[in-house]
C-alpha cells in the first residue's frame, strides 16, 4: 500500500517542500530508502523502526520502499522522523484516514517514541503558510517559534502516539496561540547600560551616531580604556527589533540550533562577539553544507571584533563584500546559497603591538606600522567611524555620577532612526543609501564641497571615503533634527576619517 506524507527539507535558512511516499509490498523484509537523503536521515530508519514498536504499533513487514521528493534535493537532518513514522503507519493501515495534504509534520523521534525539538521549524512554518497549508504538527518545543507565523495552527505533540491519536480524532490537540506583542514586551531588563561607563564622552558620541545611522565603527586604544565594555553596551542604544526583524533574526537562529526550548522569537538584538581564532567558514558561514556564519547570526545587530589586526587578515578579507552588500553568498559544487548579513560591525584594536599608545610604546615604528598593516585598506574603508579610545582618567573613574543612561540615548536615536524611514521610504538607515539618495539627501553647500574636497586630498581619502562621510553627516543631522547638512555636521564627520591618514598613511 502506497501512503503520502508532507514534509520540509532545509535549504540554507529556507524551507523546500518535500513529500515522503512510503510504499509497503510483499518481499523479503527490506527498507530501502531513496531521494538524496543524508546520513541522518538513513539513520532514522532504525529510530522510527523502534519508536514504533516502542509506541505499540506493528513495524512494518515485507519489503518497504521509502522516497522523499524532489529527488534531487538533499534531504538533512532528523526531522523526517515523524513524516516518516506516519507514512509507515499509514501503508501498514494503521492510520484510518491518510494525513491530511494542508497539514505537515517534523519532528525527530526518541526510540521509546518521544518527540524531541528539530532546527528550522520557522523556515518550515514560513513555507507551509506560503504554500497555503493548514497548520504543521510539531514537538512541543518547537511550537512557540512556529505559532509567532500568522494564518497557520500549529499543533504541539509531546509523543508519537500523542500525534496518532490526533490524526484519528481520539484526541484534541489545541492550536498553540503566541501573543507576539507580549512576546516584545517581556523582552526582559539587562544589567548593562551605558551609565556605568565612565568618562570616554567621545566615544559614546561616536556610538550615538554609529547607531542612529547603522554605521560600522572602529576603536582604537590601549587595553583597560573601555572598548569592550562599550562595544557591549550598545545594542542597549538601538532601536527595538520590529516584528519583520525579529523574524528575519530568528530564521537564522533557527537553522543553527540557537534558539532555546520553547523560545518563539529573538526579540534582542543580537551581540556576537567571536574570538579572533575564527576562521572564515566560521565568521561567513560555510562547511561542506553551506550554514549562517557568525556575521549572518548578527543579522540586524552587532558583530564585534575585538583584537581586529590578531583576525587572519583572509579572513578579515572575506568580510568586505558582505559588509557593502549586507548578505553572504557562498558557493559549493552542489550551487549556491545566500545569507542574510545586515548587520553592524564594532571592531576593536590596540593602537601598537604592545598596547600603548604610540608616544609611549617600546615597539619600533616598523613594528608598529606591520601590526596596523595587518588591516586592509579596502576593510577600513568599510567602517565609516574611526575613534580613538583614550586612557580613563584617575577624576572620571572616582567621580561619584553616573553617565547618560541608555533609554535617554536609544530616545535620540530612535527619533533620528525616524527621521531617515521617512525620508528613504523604508527601514533601511544611512548607512544603507544607495548612490542615487545619497545624491538626493546629502546635498552640500559650496564651501562645504570645498572642506571636503581638501580633507580628501590631505588625508587621501577614497572614493568610498567620500560617500562615508556624507552618510556619516547626514547620521549627525538627523540627530539634531536639521533638515540639511551644515558644515559643524560634515566636519565632524571628517575627524572620524582622521586615522585613515594617521595609522595606514
Amino acid at each position: 500500500m502506497l501512503s503520502k506524507v508532507r514534509a520540509a527539507a532545509l535549504h540554507g535558512i529556507e524551507a523546500i517542500p518535500v513529500e515522503v511516499e512510503v510504499n509497503v509490498s510483499r518481499g523479503l523484509n527490506r527498507v530501502t530508502m531513496v531521494g538524496l537523503p543524508d546520513t541522518a536521515v538513513r539513520e532514522s530508519q532504525e529510530r522510527v523502526l523502534t519508536a514504533l514498536a516502542n509506541s505499540g504499533f506493528r513495524p512494518p513487514t515485507g519489503k518497504v520502499t521509502i522516497n522523499l521528493a524532489p529527488a534531487d534535493l538533499r534531504k538533512e537532518g532528523p526531522s523526517f522522523d515523524l513524516p516518516l513514522a506516519l507514512g509507515l503507519l499509514g501503508a501498514t493501515r494503521q492510520l484510518d484516514e491518510p494525513v491530511p495534504a494542508d497539514l505537515v509534520p517534523a519532528g525527530e523521534l526518541a526510540l521509546n517514541g518521544a518527540l524531541r525539538p528539530i532546527k528550522g521549524a520557522l523556515p518550515i512554518a514560513l513555507r507551509a503558510r506560503a504554500d497555503n497549508h493548514r497548520g504543521l504538527l510539531l514537538p512541543l518545543e518547537n511550537a512557540p517559534e512556529a505559532a509567532v507565523v500568522q494564518g497557520l495552527d500549529i499543533f504541539p505533540a509531546t509523543t508519537l502516539r500523542q500525534s496518532v491519536e490526533f490524526l484519528k480524532g481520539q484526541s484534541l490537540l489545541p492550536p498553540l496561540r503566541v501573543d507576539t506583542a507580549a512576546l516584545f514586551n517581556n523582552e526582559g531588563d539587562t544589567d548593562l547600560d551605558m551609565a556605568d561607563v565612565k568618562g570616554q564622552d567621545s566615544v559614546k558620541r561616536a556610538l550615538e551616531i554609529a547607531a542612529a545611522g547603522a554605521h560600522n565603527l572602529l576603536l582604537i586604544g590601549p587595553p583597560g580604556s573601555g572598548k569592550s565594555m562599550l562595544a557591549q553596551r550598545l545594542p542597549t542604544i538601538l532601536p527595538p527589533l520590529t516584528l519583520e526583524e525579529a523574524l528575519e533574526t530568528t530564521r537564522v537562529h533557527s537553522v543553527t540550533g540557537q534558539l532555546t526550548p520553547g523560545q518563539a522569537l529573538v526579540t534582542r538584538r543580537p551581540f556576537r562577539a567571536p574570538h579572533h581564532t575564527a576562521s572564515d567558514a566560521g565568521l561567513m558561514g560555510g562547511n561542506v553544507h553551506p550554514t549562517p556564519g557568525e556575521i549572518s547570526l548578527a543579522h540586524h545587530g552587532v558583530l564585534f571584533l575585538d583584537e581586529l589586526p590578531e583576525f587572519r587578515r583572509a579572513v578579515l578579507e572575506t568580510m568586505r563584500q558582505p559588509l557593502e552588500e549586507g548578505r553572504v553568498t557562498i558557493s559549493r559544487a552542489a550551487g549556491a546559497m545566500t545569507f542574510p548579513a545586515q548587520c553592524m560591525l564594532i571592531a576593536a584594536m590596540n593602537p601598537t603591538p604592545d598596547g600603548k599608545m604610540p608616544a609611549d610604546s617600546r615597539s619600533s615604528p616598523r613594528e608598529i606600522q606591520n601590526y596596523l598593516g595587518r588591516i586592509s585598506g579596502p576593510l577600513l574603508d568599510r567602517i565609516d567611524l574611526h575613534v580613538e579610545a583614550p586612557p580613563v582618567q584617575f577624576r572620571d573613574m572616582s567621580t561619584a555620577s553616573n553617565g547618560e543612561p541608555s533609554a535617554t540615548i536609544r530616545a535620540r536615536v530612535i527619533a533620528a532612526r525616524r527621521r531617515q524611514q521617512a525620508r528613504l521610504s523604508s527601514t533601511r538607515a544611512n548607512a544603507r543609501m544607495t548612490s542615487r539618495e545619497l545624491k538626493r539627501h546629502c546635498a552640500l553647500a559650496s564651501a562645504d564641497q570645498s572642506m571636503l574636497h581638501d580633507s580628501m586630498e590631505t588625508l587621501q581619502l577614497s572614493a568610498r571615503a567620500h560617500d562615508r562621510i556624507l552618510k556619516v553627516a547626514r547620521t549627525i543631522a538627523d540627530l539634531e533634527a536639521a533638515d540639511t547638512i551644515t558644515s559643524a555636521h560634515l566636519a565632524e564627520a571628517i575627524q572620524y576619517r582622521t586615522l585613515d591618514r594617521q595609522l595606514w598613511g
